[in-house]
């Protein structure tokens, strides 16, 4: 019993082992409940069945970051609350490029939810490599978050300047890749990510992607892409790697859950990129500021973060008044177009 309690009270990462294992045992009864009870076959999930599965994850988030607070301190606790919102609303960008790719691919949406979930695991993965990276490099250099400010800084302006732009799906240099040294079927074949099928070229049975397999490794590197940002962002407001792990990790759970929802009506939400610009630009610049006004008390962080997203979300419901869905449009393409 003593060596149990010794390992559970263990330093792990500046933080006891026993609220990491108690972390990934909630984060793997989540993900086995999401397949292997609520979804455990190919159908296409609505909106409302998404929003309460969203608001589930958001709940039980919620319930962790009360648990963090009561068990770390309040900084912590507002801390963790933060992360959670800034990841959390960056990730939303994320949500546009997913309905894309989708699109680009014509996933059926019953097909769509086996390809978000398995992206999931990857992200967890990645997620954790990139933080622990992170906190390495922040532990040993602390000069490091200066980088990240100005990387932050910079991304922001680039983000507002390019809120217009689309992402070019047919010329994207990982999708040219793997089409140039994979085979790839010429469509879908049901749910599978690879089958075996003849190959027309040599007369023989050999390994084939399908399109759902080129989707989850597109939908992965976009992660990786944003979580460029999403990271350094959190990091900025804090270098405890437990707090900005379990705040990514939930806050992109509840977000996948929400795709199906936010997919329908995200032409509502153009004007949120610059709302999120202008978070970036002011996590970058406060930064900076701490060697003249000291640092900034997590509460006021949260409470310009969630300020300027409001802003944005507000702004945005305001202008796109009356705009036809494009949920209805992206529908059809799925089902009536075949993979590229």
């Amino acid at each position: 019993m003593e060596t149990l309690l010794s390992f559970f009270a263990a330093d792990f990462l500046g933080r006891p082992a026993g609220l990491w294992l108690a972390f990934m045992a909630i984060v793997v009864t989540l993900l086995a409940l999401d397949l292997g009870v609520l979804h455990k076959g190919d159908r296409e999930i609505g909106v409302r069945e998404s929003l309460l599965l969203s608001g589930g994850y958001i709940s039980v988030a919620l319930l962790f970051g009360g648990w963090v607070w009561w068990s770390l301190g309040a900084q912590s606790g507002m801390e963790y609350l933060t992360g959670f919102m800034i990841e959390k609303s960056l990730s939303m960008d994320n949500v546009f490029v997913i309905a894309l790719i989708f699109s680009f691919f014509a996933i059926p949406r019953q097909y769509q939810h086996r390809v978000l979930f398995w992206g999931i695991l990857g992200v967890i993965v990645l997620r954790a490599l990139l933080i622990g990276a992170g906190a390495a490099l922040v532990t040993n250099f602390s000069w490091v978050l200066y980088f990240f400010g100005a990387f932050l800084v910079f991304t922001g302006v680039k983000m507002w300047r390019m809120a217009d732009a689309e992402p070019d799906i047919a010329n994207n240099p990982v999708l040219k890749f793997l089409r140039g040294r994979m085979r790839v079927t010429d469509g879908l074949r049901g749910n599978a990510f690879t089958v075996k099928e003849v190959d027309p070229k040599t007369g023989r049975v050999a390994r084939f992607a399908t399109p759902l397999l080129l989707a989850l490794v597109l939908i992965e590197i976009v992660d990786l892409v944003f979580a460029v940002d999403s990271v350094p962002a959190i990091f900025a407001i804090t270098t405890d790697p437990f707090i900005v792990y379990t705040s990514n990790i939930f806050a992109i759970l509840g977000l996948r859950a929400l795709y199906f929802a936010l997919a329908a009506m995200i032409h509502r939400f153009h004007y949120l990129k610059y709302a999120l610009a202008l978070v970036l630009v002011f996590i970058g610049t406060k930064i900076f500021l701490v060697n003249f006004i000291g640092k900034f008390p997590p509460a006021i962080s949260l409470a310009v973060t969630f300020g300027l997203i409001a802003g944005g979300v507000l702004y945005s419901l305001y202008r796109t008044r009356g705009d036809s869905p494009a949920g209805g449009e992206s529908t059809k393409l799925e089902a009536q177009t075949s993979p590229r």
